[in-house]
């Protein structure tokens, strides 16, 4: 996937988590979570300016999902410390889910390739659903108006309530 599909994919895969958040009335949280999700899309793609890391090998694995998550939940103990009033471990699980879930939502978009992800890097093989290219304008851009229709759609939602 291109940029646009993955910002498409990573909005896709908020869309029902901001919906909850909102609806949970935790709209900071959803702000929070959303900004952060669209900020981190191409995270794992850095390894393209990384010498002697391959494309789509320790950056596009659960493993590096993972250490995101856990740099994250690390931001979110200072955050709390520094607070006071706010709950250091929920904090820290909130950091390590938008962290990790960043991560894997740009995973997600890749497995959509031919070429797919080695999700259990460095042992096993590469995972993919062979639906399209990542070259794809038709997938690239169609994923990204997926993403703004369902994000849009989650928060009408979560503000009016299901009928």
């Amino acid at each position: 996937m291109y940029r646009t599909g993955h910002l498409g994919v990573s909005m896709l895969v908020f869309a029902p988590i901001g919906y909850l958040l909102v609806a949970a009335g935790e709209p900071l949280a959803a702000l929070v979570t959303g900004g952060a999700m669209l900020w981190l899309a191409m995270l794992p793609d850095v390894d393209h300016r990384i010498p002697g890391i391959p494309h789509r090998g320790p950056t596009h694995s659960l493993l590096f999902a993972a250490l995101v998550g856990g740099a994250f939940a690390g931001a979110g103990a200072l955050l709390a410390d520094g607070m006071g009033t706010v709950d250091r471990a929920r904090l820290s699980l909130f950091g390590f889910f938008v962290g990790s879930l960043s991560v894997g939502s740009h995973l997600l978009g890749d497995v959509l390739t031919p070429a797919g992800v080695n999700l259990f890097w460095p042992w096993g093989r590469e995972f993919s659903l062979y639906v399209t290219r990542a070259d794809s304008t038709i997938a690239n851009w169609g994923l990204f108006l997926l993403g703004v229709f369902a994000v849009a759609a989650a928060g009408v939602l979560a503000v009016q309530g299901l009928p």
